[in-house]
Formats: C-alpha cells, sequence, structure tokens
C-alpha cells in the first residue's frame, strides 16, 4: 500500500492550493504567515507541486534579520551552546562534561568519548579481576570507582557524592534523590566487602 507522504506531499480531502487562480490540490506545505519561532513555522500555506516549487525558488529564510544574526545561523557551530540533557551537571553520576565547560564543541565531545571508554574500561577492569562480585563491580560503577580502590578511597568518593547529590547541598532541590539513593545503597554494599582492605 503506497504512503500517503510522498516527497512531501500531504493529502488531503477539499484542500485547494492558495496561489491565486490555481485550481489544483494544496498538497505541498510551506512557511506561512506568521513568523517563524522556537517550535517551527507559526502556520502553513499549501500549495500544489508547481506553486511550492515556485514559492521555494523565491524563499528567504534569513529575511527580518540583522546582519549578526544571520552571520550567527550560518556558523558550522550555531547552537552548540545549548545544554541538552547529557550535558547538563545533574547528568549522572559519571562527572559528564557540560557544554559551558568547553569553548570548542569538539573539545566537549572529545570528553564526552573518553569518559564513556573510562567507565567502559573500569567495568571490563573490575569484570576480569574475579575479585568482586557481580553486584559489588556494578555498585563500584555507581561509584566510580576502579577495582583498584580501598576503604579510604571509598569513603572520601561517597563523601564527596553525597555532598553533591544532598538535596541541602542543592538549594533543596530533590532532583538528585535518586541519584543520591544509588550512591548509599552502592556504599552499604560495598562498606562490608571483604574484599576492600
Amino acid at each position: 500500500m503506497p504512503s500517503p507522504r510522498f516527497h512531501g506531499r500531504v493529502e488531503s480531502e477539499g484542500r485547494r492550493c492558495e496561489a491565486p487562480a490555481c485550481r489544483e490540490a494544496g498538497e505541498f506545505r510551506a512557511p506561512g504567515r506568521m513568523p517563524h519561532g522556537f517550535d517551527g513555522p507559526g502556520e502553513w500555506r499549501w500549495f500544489c507541486l508547481e506553486h511550492v516549487r515556485e514559492f521555494n525558488a523565491g524563499y528567504d529564510w534569513f529575511e527580518g534579520m540583522s546582519a549578526e544574526e544571520i552571520l550567527f545561523a550560518q556558523s558550522p557551530i550555531a547552537g552548540w551552546q545549548t545544554e541538552s540533557r547529557t550535558f547538563r551537571p545533574t547528568a549522572g553520576i559519571h562527572d559528564t562534561p557540560r557544554w559551558a565547560d568547553y569553548a570548542d564543541p569538539l573539545d566537549a565531545i572529545s570528553a564526552r568519548a573518553r569518559g564513556i571508554k573510562s567507565r567502559a574500561e573500569r567495568e571490563a577492569r573490575n569484570a576480569m579481576s574475579g575479585r568482586f562480585s557481580r553486584e559489588e563491580a556494578q555498585a563500584l560503577e555507581v561509584m566510580g570507582l576502579g577495582s583498584d580502590t580501598d576503604r579510604t578511597r571509598l569513603r572520601r568518593r561517597y563523601s564527596e557524592l553525597v555532598r553533591r547529590y544532598h538535596p541541602d547541598r542543592n538549594g533543596g532541590d530533590r532532583r538528585h534523590e535518586a541519584q543520591l539513593t544509588a550512591v548509599v545503597d552502592a556504599y552499604q554494599l560495598l562498606r562490608k566487602s571483604a574484599v576492600l582492605a
């Protein structure tokens, strides 16, 4: 069964092309008369294929922008400063870098990749050491620690993470409670471990 959408075509009964004197079906949408916003065009105009091509040929995306706004919109890194969920300070226990910490987006991406790689290496070392049970290896990962951890290092890291995620240190913000609970549970498991010296 063929799709009703083909090369931007949106089939609809009774919608006519908005070009003057055109009697064709309006199956192709174009940006509307209302200005663009964060969520896209304010409304759609509907044209037949011939008239949407004509509209697109004369469309100026930069209409109404200042020279500085046009230059910024054309920049290959425009918008990279916008902090995504992954790069927020609250992104997780693993100290994920934030966009705002870097002047160059490639540095931020590189730091993120290094973090993922070191986490994977740490997981592999913990699993291969045979020293820790699966639960203990997962707890070490939650704490961001490796298989060479001792009790002193465990306590220091626990203290650091509790300070980071406790609501009292975050202006009463309780969004970090799940992370705090995971850290407390991991610490309780590891402090009882006979493996840690």
